[in-house]
């Protein structure tokens, strides 16, 4: 199973703000990540990865991107908005989080952001599962 793609902090935050029901949120953001979970080495491939941890990779997308998805998630314009600024506010809590808020937030000038929860077997195909570049190894090490 994925990782939640948007922080239960960050959930209540967007649903005083968004024009949708607090508990039909959740709903729409797996409903969500039930569409985007299945692309995600697609937005790996065709899009700028502006963040990835353990449990998210987070996307800058062109604008217009989520109205693109608004018939696929089956969802109306109050709730395709509801989802796009809980995405846009779990970037700027990461940006708080890293210190790159303001680099996020110019980046959401021209661009939407896309939030995709990570399964443990999405880890970066770049790094090692151990987290190593895989250059090192430890019996062929020098000794003194």
């Amino acid at each position: 199973m994925a990782a939640d793609p948007i922080e239960s902090q960050v959930l209540v935050l967007t649903a005083a703000k968004a024009s949708v029901a607090p508990t039909r949120l959740p709903t729409l953001i797996d409903r969500a990540q039930a569409e985007l979970g299945p692309e995600l080495e697609r937005y790996r491939r065709e899009y700028e990865r502006i963040h990835e941890d353990d449990e998210r990779a987070v996307f800058l997308v062109e604008w217009g991107h989520w109205e693109d998805l608004e018939d696929r998630l089956d969802v109306s314009a109050r709730e395709r908005s509801a989802i796009r600024r809980a995405h846009e506010e779990q970037l700027l809590r990461i940006g708080r989080r890293e210190d790159r808020e303001e680099e996020f937030e110019t980046a959401l000038e021209i661009r939407d952001p896309v939030v995709i929860g990570l399964e443990s077997t999405d880890a970066d195909p770049e790094s090692d599962a151990d987290g190593s570049d895989g250059d090192a190894d430890p019996e062929s090490a020098d000794e003194p």
